[in-house]
């Protein structure tokens, strides 16, 4: 089927920039501090239909956009890479639908296991769009592995860990 190229799936495609001018292999290659200081990349890496608060120029996804997902096994595979990317920044590993922990995580370098902050909405985002994007069993299994290992090995907030419980609802906003 033919797709229109909207500037989103250009970028997941590696033929155009984001709005700063990084392809998406350029991200994928960048540190944990500039992915931990950095706010306007996660909108492009996983794209959901509302509007963030922090990145006017982040695409917002589409309709037409989920199909082209749906129907391109190597943009879901390349979101793969981008959540793989996204893990090791969180300390966890992923093997397939088997997400765990690096033996590396521990609170203290880690934030996201603490009890609030922004890469709790980044978490909340990940679900989401993974699931928006055609990997309901990788957001199921990313959503259980989050909720697990932040109530066990961190202080994860009740109202983060509520989020992350209906962020992978397709029908629902968080």
């Amino acid at each position: 089927m033919s797709h229109q190229l909207t500037p989103l799936i250009a970028f997941y495609r590696g033929e155009a920039p984001d709005h700063k001018g990084r392809y998406i292999d350029a991200v994928w290659a960048l540190s944990h501090f500039w992915l931990e200081h950095t706010h306007d990349y996660i909108q492009w890496l996983f794209p959901i239909p509302e509007a963030g608060r922090f990145n006017g120029f982040a695409p917002r996804l589409t309709d037409v956009e989920r199909e082209v997902f749906h129907d391109d096994s190597a943009l879901r595979e390349q979101q793969r890479v981008s959540l793989d990317v996204l893990l090791s920044f969180l300390g966890l590993v992923r093997d397939g639908l088997n997400i765990t922990a690096q033996p590396s995580l521990n609170i203290r370098d880690h934030i996201w296991l603490k009890a609030g902050g922004h890469n709790h909405l980044r978490i909340s985002r990940m679900i989401r769009s993974l699931a928006l994007c055609h990997q309901p069993k990788l957001a199921a299994a990313f959503q259980q592995a989050v909720i697990e290992i932040g109530s066990t090995q961190g202080i994860v907030s009740a109202q983060s860990m509520a989020y992350w419980r209906v962020a992978s609802d397709t029908k629902h906003t968080v």
